[in-house]
């Protein structure tokens, strides 16, 4: 039986009871019999409800066993996507030794969700960067270019040639600005209604 990880089109499957949450961090387990599906087993996230699609012919037993696999799937993947403060401070040290020659020492690094215009800020003085949280879940080689910036920051406070400069060291840096104008863009789009069937 082959695992997909994510939620295929087709349609509606019948609904079958709710498992209870499995431990105080995780949501409740929707488990949903198809008997279109024949092989496949697959879940996804709707809000804080967890759904897993098994196929109609599946035991209590493979279903439980299922639920179980998937969860700690989606559980590993979710983790993958949002570092920590402590690997994102691994993450700038690495990012020092690679780029700078270790010399941006931060003493501090951390998420923050009270940065809604900036995508980061570092103060030099006491050597902490701060990351917006609206880059978790962004591509790694953002989140390393605007880690890069921040760390440029400890060894040229402003914004002048010498800081750009440190900066072309990251193969990245247009393509990671590019990405980040481009959703900083997204957000001032008007809504865009849905088109109606008709």
């Amino acid at each position: 039986m082959s695992v997909d990880p994510l939620h295929t089109a087709g349609s509606p499957p019948r609904r079958t009871k709710s498992q209870p949450p499995r431990g105080p961090a995780t949501s409740a387990v929707e488990v949903r019999r198809s008997a279109r599906r024949s092989r496949t087993v697959s879940a996804y996230r709707e809000g804080d409800r967890t759904i897993v699609l098994i196929p109609a012919r599946m035991s209590e037993a493979e279903e439980q066993r299922w639920v179980t696999v998937m969860l700690d799937k989606l559980a590993a993947q979710e983790s993958k996507r949002v570092l920590g403060d402590a690997e994102l401070t691994e993450r700038a040290d690495r990012l020092s030794a690679q780029y700078f020659e270790g010399r941006a020492r931060p003493d501090s690094v951390r998420w923050v969700s009270n940065q809604n215009t900036r995508w980061g800020s570092c103060t030099p003085a006491e050597g902490s960067i701060r990351l917006s949280h609206r880059l978790q879940g962004m591509p790694e080689y953002v989140v390393d270019y605007v880690l890069l910036h921040e760390l440029a920051h400890l060894l040229v406070p402003g914004h002048g040639p010498r800081f750009w400069q440190l900066l072309e060291a990251y193969p990245r840096t247009e393509r990671a600005r590019g990405y980040l104008e481009g959703v900083a863009a997204a957000v001032r789009l008007p809504h865009v209604p849905a088109a109606r069937d008709e």
